[in-house]
């Protein structure tokens, strides 16, 4: 079977230029523009690289279009519904499921590394009492290689092996620590008798003062968010991870700069506005206002947690997550408190409402989580800290893939200059 090619001409020189046509498992195919760079000597002008694969990967898949999420292959209905958080991070990181020995061996290997070096912790004393708990990830996470020099050759399989684990398992002490620094209470140690999500809930909200039990059900939900938010393809903190391992960067400035870049309010942030759109509306009664608001194209209030740049249809974590959030409105009785009140009847609205049903603008994995985060007593500024932790699984996943690629080669995005054209220097007196 012969090559699917294009065939490009240049007007202006009469040029041609076949450019190979490639073929993924799924999805549409790519045109590779190298032929059309060397031959012809034109670039691509793709703002946001909403139509440009950067990259081959064999990891994440998402069809926008049909509400498809796949890990190596797995559907995420199916994972969230048989799988662990623990489990799906040996998949992203390994390509397969683990059977039990390995499993287990994984388990205890990221158990083994929860703890943080002790000088570390004095970094947290630098940062002032009110810090965004995000503003401290960015600096403890990338401070790593300053304590973990054994693996920061990149180009060592192991020692890219140990920073992943490292990373993963370290996270979450790191997350909580930052949550305790904000709130001035005493960093807990963590448990390694306990699951990945109960260590994490362990940190945050116990004290010395008293035991500490940690709820199933919370648990259970964050065990869930964190499948659900673990990837997410080549999103743009992802991007930003494989571009800055380009480079060669270490694999903890690298994750940094992944969690700098989910920072935004358009990414990782999002939750955290969908709770805030909440707040503004205020009540039941206001709902029919805003949703005319909404609709208005004039007016710059924007219906927060609705919809999906990706998704064309139903995001397919939003639909496993809906069911996950009424169990936790229900088991920590906060169905009835009047922000939850809220956001049930705005869901039902939506739902059900023509505009949104033609424009497709569903509630997404954003609306639900911040409302379970909010009902497990995670403040606001915390939730992009959550997404965080379960995300690193994908950027060491990308990190790793792209590392041992022997055709990677340095990022290097090109631009259409429209700039003053080349001029002389005028002197000083002169302009």
């Amino acid at each position: 079977m012969s090559k699917k090619t294009l065939t490009l001409t240049d007007n202006s020189t009469d040029k041609q230029v076949e450019l190979p046509v490639l073929n993924g498992t799924h999805g549409a195919s790519v045109v590779d523009i190298g032929p059309m760079v060397r031959d012809l000597g034109y670039f691509t002008l793709d703002p946001g690289f909403k139509a440009t694969a950067s990259c081959h990967s064999s990891i994440t898949y998402i069809d926008g279009d049909k509400g498809t999420l796949l890990y190596r292959g797995y559907p995420i209905e199916q994972l969230a519904k048989k799988s662990t958080f623990i489990e799906v991070a040996y998949l992203l990181l390994d390509g397969e499921l683990p059977n039990k020995t390995e499993l287990d061996s994984f388990q205890d290997i990221i158990l083994s590394h929860t703890m943080i070096n002790e000088s570390l912790k004095k970094l947290f004393d630098g940062f002032h009492h009110d810090a965004h708990p995000m503003s401290i990830m960015v600096g403890v996470v990338g401070a790593l290689s300053a304590f973990y020099h054994d693996s920061t050759d990149v180009n060592n399989s192991r020692h890219r092996e140990i920073a992943a684990h490292r990373l993963i398992a370290k996270m979450p002490t790191i997350a909580a620590a930052s949550y305790k620094h904000s709130v001035g209470q005493p960093f807990q140690y963590p448990k390694n008798s306990l699951s990945y999500c109960g260590n994490l809930l362990h940190m945050m909200f116990s004290t010395p003062c008293e035991k500490y039990e940690v709820d199933p059900v919370a648990e259970k939900a964050l065990d869930l968010l964190f499948i659900l938010h673990a990837d997410h393809e080549q999103n743009a903190s992802t991007s930003t991870v494989r571009l800055a391992g380009s480079s060669g960067a270490n694999p903890f400035a690298c994750i940094s700069s992944g969690i700098t870049a989910l920072w935004g309010p358009a990414h990782g942030g999002a939750n955290e506005s969908a709770l805030n759109m909440l707040n503004e509306i205020g009540d039941v009664s206001n709902i029919a206002k805003y949703i005319a608001k909404s609709k208005d194209k004039k007016d710059p209030f924007r219906l927060m947690g609705f919809g999906h740049r990706v998704y064309k249809n139903h995001d397919p974590r939003a639909r496993v997550l809906r069911n996950m959030c009424h169990e936790v409105l229900k088991s920590n009785g906060n169905s009835n408190d009047p922000l939850f009140e809220l956001a049930l009847r705005l869901e039902e609205i939506a739902l059900k409402d023509d505009y949104f049903i033609e424009k497709k603008l569903y509630p997404n994995v954003d609306f639900y989580s911040g409302i379970i985060y909010k009902a497990l007593g995670i403040p606001s500024n915390m939730f992009t800290v959550m997404f965080a932790i379960a995300r690193t699984v994908g950027w060491v996943a990308h990190w790793q893939e792209m590392i041992a690629d022997p055709a990677m080669v340095i990022g290097r995005p090109r631009q259409l200059y429209r700039g003053a054209a080349q001029r002389d220097y005028v002197g000083l007196g002169q302009r």
